[in-house]
């Protein structure tokens, strides 16, 4: 590696360590004859589910950028140093790199330099370069660029990136854009990143030390979870009551413990989607509680072996042989008896892994 790649890579992969994506549901792209690399077993940003670090080229292609956002560590009036990788330098890092075993895969962002759609239509050619004729299988991670044109996008797939806690928007105004994304936009995935404070200069941002808020992601990723695989709507999990999450409880117990109306829920008679809504059940059990219920009626036991996490499932449902509902135990009594039941779960310090705790 010459002297210069050496420095644009220090340059520039220190400016990417500010944009930070979560993506611990993993990838499935399968390898293919001849490809070279494969993200089969998943790969995450940065830990697995068993904690194993996994490792990505992550860089930007340039930090030049047209703009001047207040948050940015790139921002058009920032005194950093600035650098730019042309396409195939971006190309053989990855592939030196991947080959050497230090890598499973790339990360790819950009300031905006010239426009949008220059900038991504470069990113582009490194993605069609790797995949094509390069035949690499690995992980990608390609940002989209703010302002570029649907045609240059389209093929690539759609993700984006919120940041959290910049300024002092709700949950609801993030959770709403978000569905709206999905919506208007056809996105595969939001990201949301808790802001790391890097300008002194800008009071209306957080000062320089201020804790990313890491709890408040969490739980919009959760959230985001709830509306792509549970069938929530935005203005379910937040409203003008309640605008913005609860950080001691997930979610979907949040919404549980609000609309006290939809239980118990009874697992050998309630349909897929009503199952899905009681906490402690995830998709998974879900799926085998109405598989299993057509050979007979559902147990306590048989709850359990099949994930279903009773401690907290037990209040919001009836089965065969559950003791007689609760109905006059009140949402403030059910919260703290999970919490109590559950203490390791919700009040230890976040783990750097994403938890869903469904």
């Amino acid at each position: 590696m010459s002297d210069r790649i050496r420095e644009k890579l220090q340059i520039l992969a220190d400016a990417a360590k500010y944009d930070v994506s979560c993506s611990s549901s993993g990838s499935n792209r399968k390898n293919k004859e001849k490809g070279v690399g494969n993200t089969g077993n998943g790969i995450c940003h940065s830990y697995t589910e068993d904690g194993r670090c996994v490792s990505l080229l992550k860089i930007l292609f340039s930090n030049v950028c047209i703009f001047d956002c207040s948050y940015c560590v790139s921002r058009r009036s920032a005194d950093v140093q600035r650098a730019a990788f042309t396409v195939q330098e971006v190309v053989d890092l990855t592939m030196n790199f991947y080959r050497r075993n230090y890598i499973e895969g790339l990360f790819l962002s950009s300031g905006i330099f010239k426009s949008a759609d220059h900038t991504m239509e470069r990113m582009l050619q490194v993605v069609k370069k790797l995949r094509l004729e390069e035949n690499f299988n690995g992980y990608i991670h390609l940002k989209t660029i703010p302002g570029a044109s649907q045609e240059i996008i389209t093929e690539a797939g759609q993700t984006t990136q919120m940041v959290v806690g910049a300024h002092s928007e709700t949950d609801q105004d993030i959770i709403l854009m978000a569905d709206r994304h999905y919506k208007e936009f056809k996105l595969k995935r939001v990201y949301f990143s808790g802001y790391i404070p890097i300008n002194p200069e800008d009071k209306a941002l957080p000062a320089i030390g201020s804790a990313p808020p890491l709890l408040r992601e969490n739980r919009l990723y959760q959230s985001d979870w709830l509306m792509r695989f549970y069938g929530f709507a935005a203005d379910e999990i937040v409203d003008e009551q309640h605008p913005n999450l609860e950080l001691d409880i997930d979610p979907k117990l949040s919404w549980a413990l609000r609309h006290p109306e939809a239980f118990p829920v009874d697992i050998n008679r309630a349909d897929y989607k009503m199952i899905l809504r009681v906490p402690g059940i995830g998709v998974r059990s879900a799926q085998k509680i109405v598989q299993a219920r057509r050979f007979g009626q559902i147990h306590i036991d048989q709850l359990k072996r099949m994930g279903v996490a009773y401690n907290r499932a037990q209040h919001f449902i009836c089965c065969a042989d559950t003791p007689k509902f609760k109905k006059d135990q009140q949402s403030h009594q059910i919260r703290q008896q999970i919490l109590m039941s559950g203490q390791s779960k919700y009040q230890q310090q976040l783990s750097p892994q994403l938890g869903l705790g469904f």
